[in-house]
């Protein structure tokens, strides 16, 4: 008997809500040159309205937990992980702001593979020679990137992005330091300490209707409307499938921005962007065949 999860009908769907999630993930670019605000402003009510609409995906998938699991999430590895995620999110708007969309997501491909190197560091987990020759085509390219920002002003921005990599990838790598850490508690007690951190800074009178709009649109969509899709459509595909549908957000993310606002990204990006895309590619691409076989 075919479950439901391995029927063909199942599979398109999860395709279909996992490329959904992957096209909500690649307006952040948009939002972000849609914003009028300083970064300050845009950090901290992006993260408010993240929470506000994260309370729905976790009273879908059971997310708020008991209140043991908040508990739970102000032990050590909880504090940890909302410290990361705290200044991956700060970092991800700041670098929007100081450098252009699409160094901010070819930087930002490279993340699975800086967890590997954290999970071979911190978990002594084996780095297998795919993931060593995938890694290092990603250095690579973001060192093509990074070296053509040196005198163009773009510095700043491409550190930033590099910045929100490394610590994303400690979010991806701290739950298997404690794999009973509930997952969305600290993400929502991230977003809420980030506005209480960053909206002292900000300038309250750039709130205007236009603002306030686009933010809490950028985080319904790119926050909790992304999440819900992916992790609806994951539950029907292998990792390694939804990870590779997921690289399309780092084409796709520059490209809505060249198409609305002009911004074609420099020569330098496009030719790191492409090595790192070809790596990603080529190891989902080969997990995906070593999964199968």
């Amino acid at each position: 008997m075919t479950s439901e999860t391995s029927s063909p009908t199942a599979h398109s769907r999860g395709v279909l809500l996992v490329f959904a999630a992957t096209v909500a993930w690649s307006a952040s670019g948009i939002y972000a040159r849609l914003l009028t605000t300083d970064a300050w402003t845009a950090v901290a009510w992006r993260a408010l309205f993240a929470a506000i609409f994260l309370i729905v995906p976790m009273a879908m998938f059971g997310g708020a937990g008991t209140r043991r699991a908040w508990k739970k999430a102000f032990g050590p590895t909880g504090l940890a992980l909302i410290a990361f995620q705290t200044i991956s999110q700060a970092a991800f708007i700041g670098a929007y702001y100081t450098t252009s969309v699409a160094n901010v997501a070819v930087i930002y491909a490279t993340a699975p593979f800086v967890a590997a190197v954290l999970g071979w560091l911190i978990l002594k987990e084996r780095i297998v020679l795919r993931t060593m020759v995938a890694g290092l085509a990603c250095l690579i390219g973001v060192g093509i990137i990074i070296s053509a920002s040196l005198g163009a002003g773009r510095i700043v921005g491409d550190l930033l992005a590099l910045l929100m990599t490394v610590t994303f990838a400690f979010v991806i790598v701290i739950p298997r330091l404690d794999p009973d850490l509930p997952a969305m508690p600290p993400i929502f007690i991230s977003a809420v300490l980030t506005f209480l951190l960053f909206a002292p800074f900000g300038s309250w009178g750039s709130l205007d209707a236009h603002n306030l709009m686009v933010l809490a649109a950028f985080g319904a969509t790119n926050f909790s409307i992304a999440l819900v899709l992916f992790i609806i459509g994951a539950r029907h595909l292998p990792p390694a499938e939804s990870a590779l549908i997921g690289t399309t957000e780092v084409v796709m993310t520059p490209v809505w921005v060249w198409i609305l606002f002009a911004e074609r990204p420099p020569v330098a990006t496009v030719v790191g962007g492409a090595v790192i895309l070809a790596a990603v590619i080529w190891y989902t691409i080969s997990e995906l065949l070593r999964g199968k076989a």
